[in-house]
């Protein structure tokens, strides 16, 4: 990735409006011209629905298990162009309770890294469920994946 890029993370607990929230500021940051991509780092699938006007798209674990490897997944089946040519990637994981997430974060992004995903963007957001025992969704921003974060948690 480049130092350009500036990287975002929104957090917190379920059910808060992280997703709605960052989606809507993406599209901000898309209409005044800035080359944005969202990451989805929750199970559900559902941080790039609003871009996409869909429901849900393929994650890239999800793809990765029906064809055996993330080395046999194309960036083009999982990175899709939503309004105003936001890029969306949903990384998928495990039910809740099944397995630590984060690792399967980690996983995507660097096969997103790996296949050049973050190149010609100005920001990247990473859209992170944070309310998991294990702590795997903190860390995209434990491993600098993110340089700024916001939380919308009351009081923070």
């Amino acid at each position: 990735m480049t130092d350009k890029i500036r990287q975002i993370a929104f957090y917190g607990k379920g059910g808060i409006g992280k997703s709605t929230t960052s989606q809507n500021a993406i599209a901000g940051m898309a209409e005044q011209g800035q080359r944005v991509m969202i990451v989805g780092c929750d199970p559900k699938a559902d941080s790039t629905r609003l871009m996409l006007h869909s429901k849900a798209q393929t994650t890239v674990l999800h793809l990765a298990a029906e064809l055996g490897a993330v080395e046999d997944v194309e960036l083009e089946q999982v990175l899709l162009t939503g309004y105003r040519g936001v890029r969306c990637v949903e990384s998928g994981g495990p039910e809740p309770g099944v397995g630590c997430a984060g690792r399967g974060i980690i996983t995507a992004i660097n096969f997103l890294e790996e296949n050049g995903a973050y190149e010609d963007l100005d920001f990247v957001s990473y859209d992170v469920l944070g309310d998991v025992v294990c702590g795997g969704f903190a860390m995209p921003i434990r491993e600098g994946k993110a340089q700024e974060s916001t939380s919308s948690a009351p009081g923070k």
